[in-house]
This record gives structure tokens, sequence and C-alpha cells, in this order.
């Protein structure tokens, strides 16, 4: 970028612009004397045509407009930036039970929602590291921490319920995504559990797994998902799909004790748009620390307009000295 140490030097453009104005007028006034024979003139020295002698006076205003150029001192400017970041490793456990197929977060189903709001927290991070655990019956790995934020949605995008054996491992799936942060050396660690069941699978306890997590320094935000009272569950019949009102029985005794047990915070989202501020309020309670520095570095550009001003005052003496001199 191009910038000026001195700008103000500008200033001096306008007497400069009034003695142009002045001398152009002047100019137009000049006496003219007629002569019968330009042979005289020519014996003097003087040219017949009349525009040379316009060229002596433009090279000395040129020579002035670079010499107000270079005293304000053009510099070349360019900004450099240092980002240091306290990153944080972040593991979303999503429940993928055949429970989250109910549609009491319309205008889609449960799993359809949490998706979709899932994304647009990781949307939100910029510099963390994010995994992702699934669990029903059992828990696997969907996808390792990482900073492919792509990957990471296309993995979400290919959840399907029904993949694996149907249950609620709680402990499981909280046990799998402690294995993933154990040798992180983030300065912030979380895990974040959604689930709209009670835990009936898996062989490690839930809240066994939550003790576990102290050590590690790992938070854990549990989010139970489910409207009140019961909900509409699809169900395949010989006469295609219909729908029965299910209870919902959501364990919030047990998903608050996880989160207080390692100092995080229980969520309940009876709606897609609680559920959105539920991670909203996450992202903020979670927020990477990021210090910016921001230096800038000049380069002198006066050099080559001196050097070119410098050349037209030369040849304005050279040329007013020989070929374009006045008449004695």
């Amino acid at each position: 970028m191009l910038v000026f140490h001195s700008p103000y030097w500008f200033l001096l453009l306008i007497p400069v612009t009034l003695i142009l104005i002045w001398r152009l007028i002047f100019w137009k006034r000049e006496a003219r004397f007629p002569f019968p024979s330009f042979i005289p003139l020519k014996e003097m020295g003087v040219e017949r045509s009349t525009i040379w002698g316009y060229i002596p006076w433009v090279l000395r205003i040129g020579a002035i407009l670079l010499l107000i150029l270079v005293i304000a001192r053009p510099q070349s400017s360019s900004k450099e930036r240092e980002i240091h970041t306290e990153g944080i490793d972040i593991v979303l456990v999503l429940d993928i039970s055949s429970s989250m197929l109910a549609e009491d977060f319309k205008p889609q189903n449960r799993i359809a929602a949490a998706k979709e709001v899932a994304k647009e927290f990781i949307d939100g991070r910029t510099s963390d590291r994010i995994g992702l655990i699934v669990f029903s019956g059992e828990s696997y790995t969907c996808c390792p921490l990482t900073l492919d934020y792509t990957m990471l949605k296309e993995f979400i995008d290919r959840i399907e319920v029904g993949a694996i054996e149907d249950g609620t491992a709680i402990g499981n799936a909280l046990a799998n995504a402690l294995n993933r942060l154990r040798n992180s050396e983030a300065k912030s660690k979380i895990i974040i559990l959604l689930t709209d069941g009670e835990n009936n699978r898996g062989e490690i306890d839930p809240l066994t797994a939550a003790q576990a997590a102290t050590p590690l320094g790992v938070k854990i935000y549990t989010v139970g998902v489910g409207g009140e009272g019961a909900a509409p569950y699809p169900f395949q019949t010989p006469f295609g799909v219909r729908y029965r009102n299910v209870p919902v029985k959501i364990d919030e005794e047990l998903l608050r004790k996880i989160a207080d047990i390692t100092g995080g915070a229980y969520f309940r989202a009876t709606d897609e748009n609680k559920l959105r501020e539920i991670y909203n309020r996450i992202d903020r309670m979670e927020k990477t620390k990021i210090e910016v520095k921001e230096y800038r570095t000049y380069s002198e550009l006066y050099l080559p307009f001196a050097l070119i001003a410098a050349l037209l005052i030369i040849s304005e003496i050279i040329l007013s000295g020989t070929r374009l001199r006045r008449a004695p």
C-alpha cells in the first residue's frame, strides 16, 4: 500500500497551480510583433514553431511537481500479523439411538436438528480441534480431533440412526471421548454430550466416566433433548409409517451430576431454537483466546521520483541554453 510520510507538503500544489493558471493567461496576452520574413529570426537561432518554446517551462513544472512528491516521502507499507492462540479441544458426543427419530423438533426430528445445530457450532470455531463420537447401544469414533471442519461436517451429514445396535450407552460414549482427549495438550478440553434417553447399555457407569474426566482437566457439558410429556414417534406398519406418542424419558439427574462433577453445565433443549441457544451459550463460555499483534514495515520510494526530477531539470537547462534558447 502506498502512503506518504509528510502529506502536508502537497499544500505546495496550491501556489504551483495558481502560477500555472497565471502563466497560461499571461501567454495568451503576450504581445506579438509582425515580421515580414522569418529569415532574420532563423539567423538569430529562433525557431518558427512556438510549441517548442513551451518545452522548458513544462519540464520545469514537471520537476517541481516531482520534487513536491519527493519531499512528501512516498513509502510502501506492508502489514504483518503475529497470531497466538490457545486452542480448545472439543469432542461432540451425539446420541443416535432410535428415539432420536422422534419428531417433537418440528419441522424435523431430533437427530436432524442436532446435526444441523452441531454444524452451525462448528462454523463458529476457527482454531479449535473438534472430534465426533456417536453412540447408541455401542460407541465409536466417527471423526478424530481435527481442524478440517469441512470433512467433519461431511461426517455429520452421513450420520444415520440405526447404524449401530440400539440403546443408550452414555458411560461408554464418555469413556471413548476421554480416550480421545487423554493426550491432548490444549489449554482447555471439553465434551458436549447430547442425548434424549436414559443410560441402559454399556459396561462403564456414566458417573465413573465423569470422575475420570476430572484429573484429565476435561469439562463435560450435557444436553438433554426432547419435549415435555410425549413426542410423536414414527413406526413402520404394513400400512406404512404411523405415528404414536411415546413418553419422553431423559435422565436429567444423571446428566446434571455428570456436568457438576467435571465443572460443566447441564442444559435442556425442548425444541430446535432452544438447542441452538444452548450451543451458542457453550460457544461463549468456551471461547478460544486469540492474541493478535500487528507490525508495519515501510520502504522509501522517493529515489526514482528524485532522479526523474533531476533529469527534467538538467534537460530544461540544456534545452534553454542551446536549441530552445531565447533570442537576446
